[in-house]
């Protein structure tokens, strides 16, 4: 049996398949702070045999909370002698350019622990003076003495070449081993030291934190006999063994949240799909992805707490290119000081959670909304529903502001948490020169076959797909994926003039490092596969596009392809190409994915009219249409070509898809659900 679970900010998920290739789905409440807790509560929920659990694939929000709630821990920095204000420098194209109180982002580690050593490299890693071990020594006793529980490293060009760093590792762990420890060319060998120098000490500050949260999950498996093969997703889109992210926890920033994407990814290959907006709608947040041509575009150009006021903090690791927004079912409706109405980004979360729970929660949320016009079930929930208290608190936060019924006051919270989602779907479609009608929108989480719908229909989207468990479908794709590195190495060489068998000789070193790694892993190396990048840019250009590049040794004629490859992206991009300009190369990008055995999706088995299915008639309450009778369906007993029309509501245990007036519902032979949105 293989089992996923994912930790989520209101509810973890579990997605299990066993060996006749029978999905089944259970969901609990999150459990912070101890999350391995809701782990096993979802487990045994579940009610699946945990000893004939053999391969155990887990998502978890535990780093990014760490980062963003600045719970890691005390964390020191070495580098290199002048370089010890780099974190305060920091950028100077801040997003908010002509506000005169800007602040700029603090440094994660005060200046009194960042401590800078003799020893230099050029930019060819050309060692230009030696390291001074005296003074990494005196540094390591200072930290003792501060009580630091972790340790940075990053010295000036060290993506090149590592030698200063490897010796101060050695050092550090000679006369202090019970310290974290990580050096900057462990989690990236790109350039930019500032970026490097900031993914490195966030690395170190979560370490501990991911180590004792990874260890402990680890004995509770054991404990209850689940002797199994174990997984951590990665923000990359791909897996590694626990002992891994162990080491380099920062790769597991969006743990979660990419397992969705990636899923939405496979199913489209499955069904045919190429082109798909992937949109997730959970109990704290929104996140959407483009995937265009079947290809999840994954970069390093990320950031933590970036928005246009602040300038944020990057982590220059793969993460899948992911818009995130504080609005899910949890979401709080407030009035602003100005007397508007918004919604999110505080989150009611999994306690006390919104109002219909009856947990103590007293703000409305996007639950109650969809409660309150009838889009959500009170039979579906986990606790006795008070309606009349949700319609209280709907009235007394927001009706009465207005002065409007509570019915509509609920639509009004729907339609403004569904603009600020339009307005992430946007981010990642139209602004990036994308057309909506070209794509198609999977629609998962707990909410997102509930909001999806009218997106679509106001974005230009002709079709939804709702998967079999969407509610679960992020623990779904982490299902699908396979083992996952990705290994970027900077250099910098112009295409005309490139040195082909020292171009050959690094991508070698890149698959042979590569191999190593899942060597160690236990993978056989049979079942290794290579896609390979490029960073390309003009020259005098200072960003990179990413090319996809041949396998294989390179040729004149590779580097003819690669440039006139460029030139498309690039045009595609930016509107426009230089022909006939200088190019180089930045970096080298490998991708490695480590081969397992999937699960098979089952075909539904009984077709059947959508009479059957048919659980009641109940008003709902729709934009411009107000009251209308609107027939409700069990999903588990739509059979395959069942066709339903809107107004409509397609019910699951955690989860309900709304279907417009106009809109056309057909189940395709997987059990998905396919919606004609009504968009010409």
């Amino acid at each position: 049996m293989r089992v996923a679970t994912d930790i989520g900010g209101t509810f973890t998920d579990l997605v299990y398949v066993n060996e006749n290739g029978e999905i089944g789905v259970a969901k609990s409440h999150t459990t912070p702070p101890n999350f391995e807790k809701g782990v096993i509560d979802v487990i045994e929920k579940s009610g699946i045999d945990q000893a004939a659990i053999q391969t155990f694939i887990h998502g978890t929000t535990v780093i990014i909370n760490a980062l963003t709630e600045r719970k890691g821990v005390k964390t020191g920095l070495i580098t290199t002698k002048g370089f010890r204000d780099v974190l305060e420098i920091g950028r100077g194209n801040r997003p908010d350019l002509f506000n005169i109180r800007y602040q700029k982002p603090v440094p994660f580690v005060e200046r009194y622990l960042r401590q800078e050593v003799e020893e230099r490299l050029n930019y060819k890693g050309e060692v230009l003076a030696q390291l001074n071990k005296a003074q990494v020594k005196e540094i390591v006793a200072y930290f003792q003495k501060e009580e630091v529980e972790a340790i940075a490293i990053s010295y000036l060009h060290s993506y090149v070449n590592p030698v200063h760093e490897i010796e101060t590792k050695e050092l550090i762990n000679e006369v202090w081993p019970e310290v974290a420890v990580t050096a900057s060319h462990e989690v990236t060998k790109e350039w930019r030291e500032y970026e490097r120098t900031s993914t490195t000490v966030f690395n170190s500050y979560v370490k501990p934190i991911a180590a004792s949260y990874v260890d402990r999950l680890h004995a509770k498996l054991l404990e209850n006999e689940t002797d199994s093969q174990n997984y951590i997703m990665q923000s990359n889109g791909g897996t590694t063994t626990f002992n891994s992210a162990k080491q380099t926890p920062i790769n597991m920033v969006e743990s979660g949240p990419v397992a969705g994407i990636y899923g939405a990814a496979v199913l489209g290959e499955i069904i045919g799909e190429e082109n798909i907006i992937a949109f997730d709608i959970g109990g704290t947040t929104a996140k959407c992805s483009l995937i265009n041509k079947g290809e999840v575009k994954v970069s390093t150009d990320y950031f933590i707490e970036r928005n246009e006021r602040n300038a944020g903090y990057p982590i220059k690791v793969p993460v899948v290119d992911i818009v995130e927004i504080g609005n899910g079912g949890g979401s709080i409706a407030w009035i602003d000081g100005a007397g508007s109405l918004k919604v999110g980004p505080q989150s009611a979360g999994a306690l006390p959670g919104p109002v219909a729970y009856g947990q103590g929660g007293t703000e409305p949320t996007t639950t109650d909304a969809n409660l309150i016009t009838g889009r959500l079930s009170p039979e579906n929930f986990d606790y006795k529903v008070d309606l009349e208290k949700v319609k209280a608190a709907v009235k007394g936060k927001v009706a009465e502001h207005f002065n409007l019924s509570v019915e509509d006051a609920a639509l009004g919270i729907i339609r403004i948490a569904n603009s600020n989602m339009l307005n992430a779907l946007k981010l990642i479609s139209i602004r990036k020169g994308h057309n909506p009608r070209e794509f198609s929108l999977v629609a998962f989480g707990g909410g997102g076959s509930m909001h999806a719908t009218a997106l679509a229909k106001e974005l230009g989207v002709k079709k939804v797909i709702v998967p079999v468990a969407s509610s679960v479908f992020s623990a779904w794709g982490m299902l699908m994926t396979d083992l996952r590195h990705d290994y970027i190495q900077t250099y910098i060489r112009r295409l005309n003039q490139v040195d082909l068998s020292e171009l050959n000789h690094e991508w070698t070193s890149l698959e042979q490092q590569a191999l190593n790694q899942f060597k160690e892993e236990g993978l056989d190396e049979s079942k290794v596969l290579f896609t390979r990048f490029a960073d390309v840019r003009y020259l005098g250009q200072e960003h990179t596009v990413k090319v996809p590049v041949p396998n294989g040794e390179w040729t004149t004629e590779t580097i003819a392809e690669v440039v006139e490859r460029f030139g498309d992206l690039h045009e595609q991009n930016f509107t426009f190409k230089l022909e006939g300009t200088p190019t180089e190369i930045v970096s080298l990008h490998l991708t490695a994915f480590g081969k397992v055995v999937k699960p098979t999706l089952k075909k539904l088995e009984f077709s059947g009219n959508a009479e059957d299915a048919l659980k009641e008639t109940r008003p709902v309450y729709f934009e411009g249409d107000g009251w209308m009778d609107t027939k409700v369906y069990h999903r588990h007993l739509l059979g395959k070509e069942v066709q339903v029309s809107g107004p409509a509501i397609v019910e699951e245990a955690t989860a309900s898809t709304v279907l417009y007036p106009g809109q056309l519902l057909s189940v395709d032979e997987y059990g998905n659900l396919i919606i004609d949105t009504g968009v010409e």
